[in-house]
Order: C-alpha cells, then structure tokens, then sequence
C-alpha cells in the first residue's frame, strides 16, 4: 500500500514538471511569457481539463511557498538603510492605492446588488495584487532593482501588511462580529509587534553566528538546509504572529541583507524558489473553475472587466499624484491591475464566519483568477505597443570557461573606448553583454561578444570573472553597475574591480562598495572640452595643464572628503566645484 502511494505521489510530480517542462518554453518562443506558460499547463491538467487534479488548492497552499521565498530572494537585495529610504513610498504610496482601492472596488458588489459588508470584503480581497506574478514579470524584464520597480514593491510590501486589519475587518462585519472587543484587537496588533521584533533581534543577533559556524563545518548540504531554515521558520513565525508569512521571510531576507552570506544564501534558494513559484502559477490554473464561469459567465464577465477597470484607474491617479510619469503610471497599471493570492485567504476567511456563501467564494476566487490569468496578457499588448518586438537569441553563444586577464561586463559606447587600450597591448579579454543587437553589431567589426547577464554569479564565473586580475564594468545602468561591483567584490576579492559611474553620486556609492577605480562617464570629456576652449582663447598649454590637474586634484579630495560625509553630496556641489575653481 505504501509503495502504491509513493508511486501516486511520483506520477503526480512527474506530471506537474513535465506539464512546465513543455507549456512554458512554447509559450516564451510564442512571446506569451512563463506565466501565461504555467498558467495554461495547470488548466489543462486540472480537475477541469485533463482531469489528473482533483484538488488544486491543496497544491497552491504548498506552491505559496515559492512566492515566501521569493520574497527572501527580494529581501536579501534590500539592505536596511535602502528599505528606510523607501519608506514614503511604502506608508505613503502604498497606503493611498490600499485605501482608495478598498474603498471604491466594494462599491462594484454594491452596484450588483450585493450586501455592504460582503462588496467590502470582495473589493478588499482585489485590492491585494498578485506579488507572485508582479515580481515574476519585474524579474524577466529586469526591472526590479529600477526605480519604477521599487516603488511597485513599495505598494506590494504595503499591501502584504494590508492581509492583518484587512482580516481583522472581516471578524468584525461577520455576523456576531461587533462581540469582539477593543482589548481582543489591541491584543491582536501586539502579538504581531512581538512577532516583529523578536524576528528582528533574532536576526542580528542570531543568524550570522549561526551561518559562520556552519560554514566552518564546510558541508553545503548543511548550509542549503539552513538557508530554507531561515526562510520557511520566519515565515512561520510570522504566521503564529497573525503576520504574513510572505512577510516574514521577506524581513529575514533585510536581516541577512549585509551579511557576508548573502550571496550563498541566495544560491542555495533560487532553484526551490523557482520550482516553488512554478508549481503556484500551475496550481493557479488548476484551480480556475470553469463550471463556476460558465454557469455564472456574465457576472464573472461584468465583475473582472468593472474591477480591474476601476482599480486600473485608481493605480493610475494615484501614480500621477505622486509624480510619476505617464509611461510609469501606465506599466503600473498595467502590472497592477489584477487581483492576488491572499485574496484566496481573505475570501476563505469570509466562508469560514458566514460573511460569503460557497457559491460567492467560488465566484470570486473565478474572478481573481481570471485577472491574473489576463495580466501576462496585458503586459505583452502592452510592451509590443511600447516597443518593438524583443530580439532573437539565435546564434549568440553564452560565455562558458573563458579565461583573460581582464572581464568587460558591458559593450555600449564606453565598454567600446575602454576596451581600445587593452586589444592595443593585446591584453586577453573577454566581453560580456546582455544586448543581442549589439553583441551581432561587434560581431561585424571582429569583436567576440558573449551573451550574459552581469549580475548572475553563475554568468561572472562562466566568464572568467574568478581567473581575470581585472573586472572593468561598463553597463549603462546605474544599479546594475552597483550590482555587479558590489557581487564582483564580495565573490572575487583578488581581482581588481574598475566601474564605469554615471555621475558623482554614484562614484560615491561605488567607491562605498569597494571598487578600486571608478571614472564618471562624462567628467575628463568635460574637463578636455574646456581645456580646448581655453586654448582656443589663446591660453598657454602648460598653463591649461596645470589647471587641469588641479582640477582632478581638488575634485579626488572632495570625493575622500565626503566619503567621510564631512561635505553635502549632490548636484549643488558640482555648482561649488565650478566656483571654487573660479576662485582658484
């Protein structure tokens, strides 16, 4: 018997990998992305496809595992003092969109005849958007570390906060509800302070010496097990908190932000997280039932086209009210405008109290997921009329054991003149690029580059990163440059890291990552030009010399002055510089 339930489980697993294995590299070669892929593939293995499923929510209470580690990988990016600074946007931003949302989507159930407090619990649950398929999109399209992509975690980490009152509301409207006192509510919030600080103490003072003492011990498998420790204990921690678990391991992911572990951690995590948030996209088309639509197809219809309509517009308005632009407002909107996977939990809250019939639970688990099986959807129309189609990979090789004395991370114009000096001394290099256009446009000129992302570990490797005596960085992108130091100087401390900065403020951030040599793009450019414009007014050579290198003195000692934050940084003292040069 036991040997038949084993051999159930291993076809069950077999035929969920093999379901991904095949839908999703179709779907990406079509341009319809890896969510739609999974997506797809559940719905056709599911009770109301192939019918191999029978119970697809069980499987997405265990595949919401993969969105709790992704939200530790997210974590481990976000380093305390990069959180505090976004914390307008997350109280501000994110608690404006949360509010207006709960608000006004109630009023669609309201406006379909539905009672008060059950068009408030179902506008509430849209209100949660999906952090699963919004970090999965921001991911592939490599907008996460971007500005625009932080402000959408911004709104999702508020929104994950959102799932605690947001539950308490529905004890409250329940019937019999109004019994629960002030004290029960006090009690509630208190226990999950608690929960927050002992998981922060925990963290610092716990969880380094834990990970030093097992990598003394130098077995991998020990420290892979600790890694999914951290992530699946915070978030069950949380979860005793009244927390989200989601939450938790996204601040065990801050904790171990500036440990020296980080990078480890974060590899021994990815392929669970990956398999994990796999499996949630499947066990989401599962779990779309299609008798509940059918039989119900005109309110599912109304509801999803009302509501994602209106909570696209209020993503918009509330976009552009804190000054963001329209394209920005707009791929907000478009990646936002969908409901999520807690709202699968606030709905089943409401069917365990009273507040919501069987039959309006299914209706509006339909309806969220129904949104988010159209978000991918919307993002391709939206990103083919934004832009033109994205460019085929065919016939550009990925670096694999490359060996040089220097590693170019980047090609545009500047890793271009960088690289003259070095083929002039015929310095071995090899070169790396994530822009299949260019890598073929360096192909006609004779130049050999490789295909790669340059904030991969595994892609800095492949390329020689761990062999090369220099890694110059010249991707036009400032928090990729930041990235990609901050990786090359903690994973090859022996080499020398030299990286292209695109003003004085970043120079600043890198020379605080360790990075041996940073030149802002434009600043000997600038200085040469005005030096030819002093020549041109008749000027003495050697006195334009001596201005020149008095300039690039004053500026090297402004720049160890305010790595010691003795002077302001910032664009005022480019102005100060001007100055005092004049002065001078």
């Amino acid at each position: 018997m036991a040997t038949e339930s084993a051999g159930v489980d291993l076809v069950s697993v077999v035929t969920l990998l093999g379901a991904a294995v095949v839908a999703v590299p179709v779907f990406k070669r079509i341009g319809l992305g890896s969510v739609l892929g999974y997506l797809a593939a559940g719905l056709a293995i599911g009770p109301f496809g192939l019918g191999l499923f029978s119970d697809p929510m069980a499987i997405l209470h265990v595949a919401e595992l993969g969105v709790v580690m992704f939200l530790f990988i997210i974590g481990l990016e976000m380093e305390p003092s990069k959180l505090w600074a976004m914390r307008r946007d997350i109280l501000g931003l994110g608690l404006l969109q949360v509010a207006l949302c709960v608000g006004l989507l109630g009023l669609v159930g309201v406006a379909l005849g539905y009672s008060y407090a059950s068009s408030l619990i179902a506008g509430a649950g849209f209100t949660l958007t999906s952090t699963a398929i919004v970090m999965q999109m921001l991911q592939e399209r490599g907008d996460l570390a971007a500005p625009r992509g932080q402000r959408i975690v911004s709104i999702l980490l508020l929104e994950d906060l959102a799932i605690v009152p947001l539950l308490a509301l529905v004890v409250f409207l329940a019937p019999g509800g109004e019994t629960v006192t002030l004290l029960d509510r006090v009690q509630g919030i208190g226990l999950g302070l608690a929960a927050i600080a002992a998981l922060v103490v925990a963290g610092v003072y716990l969880l380094n010496p834990m990970f030093r003492l097992l990598a003394a011990s130098r077995a991998r498998e020990v420290m892979t097990a600790a890694a999914l420790l951290v992530v699946l204990g915070s978030a069950l921690w949380m979860q005793l908190g009244g927390l989200s678990a989601a939450m938790g391991a996204f601040l065990a992911g801050v904790l171990l932000s500036e440990s020296s572990f980080r990078h480890q951690l974060e590899t021994d995590v990815e392929p669970f997280r990956g398999i994990l948030l796999g499996l949630f996209f499947l066990a989401v088309g599962m779990a779309l039932d299609l008798s509940v639509i059918a039989a119900n197809w005109q309110l599912v219809a109304v509801s999803v086209l009302s509501l994602m309509v209106l909570k696209s517009l209020i993503i918009y308005v509330v976009a552009r009210v804190n000054r963001a632009g329209h394209a920005e407002a707009v791929e907000r909107t478009v990646l936002m405008a969908q409901g999520g996977e807690f709202a699968f939990v606030l709905y089943s809250s409401a069917l365990a109290v009273g507040l919501l019939t069987a039959e309006n639970a299914a209706i509006l688990n339909a309806i969220v997921i129904v949104s988010m099986a159209l978000t991918p959807v919307m993002v391709i129309l939206h990103d083919r009329l934004r832009r033109a189609p994205e460019v085929s990979l065919e016939g550009i090789e990925a670096p694999d054991g490359l060996k040089g004395q220097v590693l170019i991370v980047g090609f545009g114009r500047f890793g271009q003149i960088a690289c003259q000096p070095l083929l002039v001394r015929r310095v071995p290099v090899s070169i790396i690029d994530d822009d299949p256009e260019m890598i073929r446009a360096a192909e006609t000129f004779g130049f050999k580059v490789w295909f790669g992302d340059g904030t991969r570990l595994d892609i800095l490797k492949a390329a020689g990163a761990d062999t090369a005596r220099a890694v110059l960085i010249a991707t036009d992108r400032k928090e990729v440059t930041t990235r990609i130091a901050r990786l090359v100087r903690h994973e090859f401390p022996n080499a020398v890291v030299l990286a292209r900065a695109w003003d004085r403020a970043h120079a600043l951030e890198l020379i605080r990552e360790g990075v041996d040599h940073q030149m802002r793009e434009v600043f000997h450019s600038a200085l040469a030009l005005g030096g030819e414009a002093l020549e041109a007014l008749g000027v003495d050579p050697d006195e334009i010399g001596a201005i020149s290198e008095g300039i690039l003195r004053r500026d090297a000692e402004r720049l160890a002055l305010q790595m010691t934050g003795d002077i302001y940084s910032g664009r005022s003292l480019i102005i100060g510089n001007a100055e005092h040069t004049v002065r001078a």
